[in-house]
């Protein structure tokens, strides 16, 4: 069987096309994360019509990364890594920018969920706290910090913990958690029409940030959702992030893209459209979730379908960590970024980008406490421009490197598909960065312009590394192209490709 061959230690293939379906199952925890703040903004048919854009072209999106995944069986780091090979050779600075916005999109998993986390936890069991942030402890200027944001932190910790200790660990705990989440999945898609408390007079467009007077038309409130939904919906690549732990690189790094897009995309349409018809445009963070379960399945098994959400919760934290910890090891193993992220330790796993990813949001939650939007934005930046560059990065390896071996190729359709994605992205990124004030109002803030200079920030942090790591460790002058970019494998690429071709 082939190996990753790597550093001291190796990336192990233990891992098969369902372990990476588990893995995704943090999807419908991210629709969690965000269906609330949609039904309150534009209804229920309005989330319906949008998730299930997002979702769509997630799925496309998945198909057309099964083919770049196949190419570098021997890289982790997901598609950050594709877009890296494609642009190279004309500006190598968006490798590191690519990689840097994967990584911070995934990372704020942590602190989104935690917060989500923590507000149903203080909604079942205290509800006189409010949502954690009622009482708050105290204040740094921006947001308050309260039980919610300290139960966060506990459970950032705890993930983070599972996470060191090897994937194995990290992987029961998403069978259990995965199979957890069922139950709050069938209380919200299919228990409604049978409970009767779904109604269709629920299901509604509603118009509270479309109102003219405010100056937000219904087109930009719509692209801002899209764009900001992009966090939930395209998630499902993660996959291609543990390509070189799959048993067979070829056949379960596609099947796991697959099978996940297709299991989100049905999520993403009928979860709102199930739950939209109980609750209409009520929703809220997440609080919110605990009232609609107890009203259709009752207050012992809403009950119980809480902790089960809570635990499938904690799925999309132990996946976001296990892939954030894999991003920042993959860059710096293609140089992108200072040596220190490349190592693994003795559980063979990237156990220092892990660390960084907890510490990071922590930090965001002591700045931001409750702040979710804020949150999803500051990612959001460097994680859409992200896959602009990997799907524009498919197209470029299609056209610069002709002979590299394929064991997945799509059909030559897939190259316009893969176009008008790339432009698709490139829109709906531009007019989140253009449009500010409506930012501001969706999100309930008033620091406008903080979520965009931390998300700009972030990407200009992945320069300096990038610059710091060709300067000063490999002692190598900074170019920003790469003039030596091979065109097809080395001896050791190309012996996997060959074995990855024949299973």
């Amino acid at each position: 069987m082939a190996e990753a061959v790597i550093e001291e230690r190796q990336l192990l293939k233990s891992l098969h096309w369902y372990d990476g379906f588990v893995i995704a199952l943090c999807q419908p925890a991210f629709l969690l994360g965000s269906l609330g703040f949609t039904l309150a903004t534009i209804g229920a048919w309005g989330s319906i019509l949008l998730w299930g854009i997002s979702a769509t072209v997630g799925l496309l999106q998945n198909f057309i990364y099964s083919e770049t995944a196949a190419m570098f069986p021997d890289k982790p780091g997901g598609i950050a890594l594709y877009a890296h090979e494609g642009w190279r050779s004309r500006f190598s600075l968006f490798g590191p920018i690519a990689a840097f916005g994967y990584w911070i999109g995934w990372s704020v998993v942590l602190s989104f969920v935690g917060n989500i986390v923590g507000a149903l936890i203080v909604a079942e069991w205290f509800p006189k706290s409010g949502d954690g942030t009622g009482d708050a402890y105290f204040n740094l200027g921006f947001a308050d910090f309260g039980l919610a944001q300290l139960l966060a932190i506990f459970v950032i910790l705890a993930v983070w913990l599972f996470n060191v200790l090897g994937v194995k660990p990290s992987l029961a705990v998403g069978y259990v958690t995965g199979a957890l989440l069922m139950v709050p999945l069938f209380i919200f898609i299919v228990m409604p029409y049978f409970s009767g408390d779904w109604s269709s007079s629920n299901l509604e467009y509603v118009h509270n940030a479309g109102d003219a007077s405010l100056g937000f038309s219904d087109l930009s409130v719509a692209l801002m959702w899209l764009f900001i939904m992009c966090w939930a919906a395209y998630g499902i690549e993660v996959c291609a992030s543990f390509a070189p732990e799959y048993h067979d690189t070829k056949r379960d790094t596609a099947k796991a893209l697959r099978s996940a897009a297709a299991f989100s995309l049905f999520v993403y349409i009928f979860l709102p459209l199930g739950l939209g018809g109980v609750v209409g445009s009520t929703g809220d963070y997440g609080s919110f979730y605990v009232a609609a379960l107890k009203e259709i399945a009752g207050d012992v098994i809403g009950g119980f379908a809480v902790v089960c959400l809570i635990a499938s919760l904690i799925l999309s934290m132990n996946t976001a960590t296990a892939d954030g910890g894999r991003a920042l090891y993959g860059i710096a193993r293609d140089d992108m970024t200072i040596k220190w992220f490349y190592h693994l330790n003795r559980f063979h796993v990237p156990a220092r980008g892990m660390t960084v990813d907890m510490v990071v949001n922590i930090g965001l939650l002591f700045l931001l406490g409750a702040n979710n939007f804020v949150i999803l934005y500051i990612s959001n930046i460097g994680y859409v421009f992200c896959h602009v560059l990997a799907l524009s990065g498919f197209l470029l390896l299609r056209r610069d490197r002709p002979q590299w071996p394929r064991p997945i190729r799509m059909g030559n359709v897939w190259l316009p598909i893969a176009g008008v994605l790339a432009l698709f992205n490139l829109v709906l990124v531009v007019y989140g960065v253009y449009d500010q004030a409506l930012a501001s109002y969706l999100g309930f803030y008033e620091f406008t312009g903080l979520p965009l200079y931390l998300g700009i920030g972030v990407l200009v942090v992945a320069v300096l590394l990038y610059f710091y790591r060709r300067a000063v460790q490999d002692k190598a002058r900074i170019t920003f192209r790469d003039r030596d970019v091979p065109t097809m494998p080395n001896e050791a690429q190309m012996a996997l490709l060959r074995e990855e071709s024949r299973a």
